[in-house]
Order: C-alpha cells, then sequence, then structure tokens
C-alpha cells in the first residue's frame, strides 16, 4: 500500500537512512517543530557519520543518559547540569534574551531556584547562619535612561558558606540563602547575606564523569543569583560575580559576563554595618540594574513570577 511517496531503496547507504527519515518527519504539522526536527535529525546524523560512531559507543551514550535520569528529582536536574556544562544553556540564553545597550545582561538560571522564600525588610539577612563573612550588597533599579524603577521585586538566591544550596544539606527542607526584596521610590535595594563563595557543581554523576574524562574542573566562580522584575519591564535573570575569585576565567558552565563582574571591598566595622547588625569586619558590594522596557507592552509581575515559580518546578 502506497502512501504517495516514492519507495525507499533497499540496498540502503547511511545517506540513504538520512533521506528517509527526514521524509517522513516532512509532514509534522507544526511548522516549528518541523523546522526543529528536520534540523535535529540532519545535525544529529551528521555527527554520527563524521565521527564514525561505533555500536559501542552509542550504547555507552544511551547509558550515560539513562543514569542522568536517574539521577533527576524534584532537588537535582542532571540534564540541565549537562546544558551549562555543555554551554548549551548560555547559548540559549543568548538568543532568547538579547538586550539593548545598558540592559543588565542576563546569564544562566541554574538547577537551585526555589520556591518560598520569604519577603524581606531592606537590610534584612537571608543567611540563617553564622558561618561565613558578613557582607551588604546594595545598588539600584534603574530604567535605560537611568530613571528609578520603584517596587521593583529582587528574588535572590546563593550557596551557603559551606558551598552548597539548601537543597543540597543535611536538612534540604530548610530554606536558607533566599531572599525576596522590593526596590524603594528611589530604586534602592539592600540585603545582608555573607560574602558568596566558589563551589563545584554536582559531580558524582554523569556530569561530573564527564568533566573528569575530558579534564575539565567543576568549579563555579562566587557569585550571588538574582531576577529583577519589574511591572512595564523585562525581567532579568542574572548573577553578580566577585572580582576576586580565581575562577571567573574558567567557570564550569560558562555564565561569567564582564559586566556582572563587580567589587566586593572590606570594612572594619563601622556604623554602617551596625546598623544592620554586624558587629566586626564585613564586605560591602554595590550593583545597579538596569531593566529594559518591555517589548510588548507592560508586563505582568505577578506573571513574571509564575513562569519564574514555573522554571523552579522543573529545576
Amino acid at each position: 500500500m502506497s502512501n504517495g511517496r516514492s519507495e525507499a531503496p533497499r540496498n540502503k547507504t547511511e545517506d540513504d537512512i538520512t533521506t528517509e527519515v527526514l521524509e517522513r518527519f516532512s509532514d509534522t504539522p507544526d511548522p516549528r517543530l518541523r523546522q526543529i526536527m528536520l534540523s535535529l535529525i540532519g545535525h544529529l546524523h551528521a555527527f554520527v557519520k563524521e565521527v564514525q560512531l561505533t555500536e559501542a559507543e552509542w550504547f555507552k551514550a544511551i547509558e550515560i543518559l539513562t543514569e542522568a535520569g536517574k539521577m533527576c528529582s524534584d532537588r537535582r536536574q542532571e540534564f540541565i547540569l549537562f546544558s551549562d556544562t555543555l554551554g548549551v544553556s548560555m547559548v540559549v540564553d543568548l538568543l532568547s534574551h538579547r538586550k539593548p545597550e545598558r540592559a543588565t545582561e542576563s546569564t544562566v538560571f541554574g538547577p537551585f531556584h526555589r520556591l518560598g522564600a520569604p519577603d524581606m525588610p531592606a537590610g534584612g539577612n537571608i543567611a540563617h547562619t553564622d558561618e561565613g563573612t558578613p557582607a551588604l550588597v546594595s545598588g539600584r533599579v534603574l530604567d535605560l535612561a537611568g530613571k528609578p524603577i520603584a517596587g521593583a521585586l529582587l528574588d535572590v538566591w546563593q550557596a551557603q558558606p559551606n558551598g552548597l544550596y539548601d537543597s543540597q544539606d543535611q536538612h534540604p527542607e530548610d530554606l536558607n540563602m533566599r531572599g525576596k526584596f522590593h526596590s524603594d521610590r528611589d530604586g534602592h535595594y539592600l540585603l545582608r547575606t555573607t560574602v558568596p563563595v566558589h563551589y563545584p557543581i554536582p559531580s558524582d554523576g554523569p556530569v561530573g564523569a564527564m568533566l573528569k574524562a575530558t579534564g575539565r574542573h567543576p568549579w563555579r566562580p562566587a557569585h550571588i543569583h538574582f531576577v529583577v522584575s519589574a511591572e512595564g519591564y523585562e525581567p532579568v535573570t542574572t548573577h553578580i560575580f566577585d572580582r576576586r575569585d580565581p575562577y571567573l576565567n574558567s567557570d564550569a558552565v560558562f555564565a561569567v559576563k564582564d559586566s556582572l563582574i563587580c567589587d566586593f571591598t572590606r570594612h572594619d566595622g563601622g556604623a554602617e554595618g551596625q546598623r544592620y547588625g554586624i558587629g566586626g569586619p564585613y564586605f560591602a558590594a554595590e550593583f545597579d540594574f538596569r531593566l529594559a522596557p518591555a517589548a510588548g507592552g507592560a508586563v505582568d509581575v505577578e506573571d513574571a513570577q509564575r513562569r519564574l515559580a514555573a522554571l523552579g518546578a522543573r529545576a
């Protein structure tokens, strides 16, 4: 029984297989899905042919992907780690979030965002531990013309001083190093935390094995995560990085951008620290976030947060 197509050749070469597979997918109804599938098949088949992939190597790849799936849970996403360490996450980020000049650049979302971070007042302390060196992070949320944006929401999270996120630690049900802040009428924000530390991404699974086999390290430079959103503006998902960190030039997930590097400056006490409960030395960093206007009109902040929550649930 014919489907209207020419009969496929019986003596098939590898190129015959590629042609036939492409033909089978050519009637995919959704245009975007058709474009993606045809391109994926073409590139995947070309890769297999280029490296002359063996059956043993292909089965090993399937075993690795199977193991990655087994390691995924509501607290860990091995496939996001693969995406990050292969640089795919950053390429997708750059394609999806092209920013106009002066707008704060985005970077990877990462796998450790969680729901339920508490709303905190200006100067609130997201660190529920005496470990680490206290730090104050402040700045303003501005538009591209430098005018303050009042009421912007800053969703903040960070690794603990021991290099682990709360979801990785002994009591993963306890939220730590997370908070939500709002800019004041002049666009100012202020939060208390600890100086960020560099840390290794989880390397006890297939991603870690891949890094070891290819001579790469698993370390991420010290940073603090921010998602900044305001009504009428495009939200930005980003980090700020400590300029002193030794891994800035070799971040395991390729997420460092020059514009996101800032100075953490030491202060040996003083009235500013005491005002926020810091009795001894601390570090301070200043970073201004500049938001671009929403391309399609006003952005609903609550809707942006719902979309963020959906990402967090998947991560």
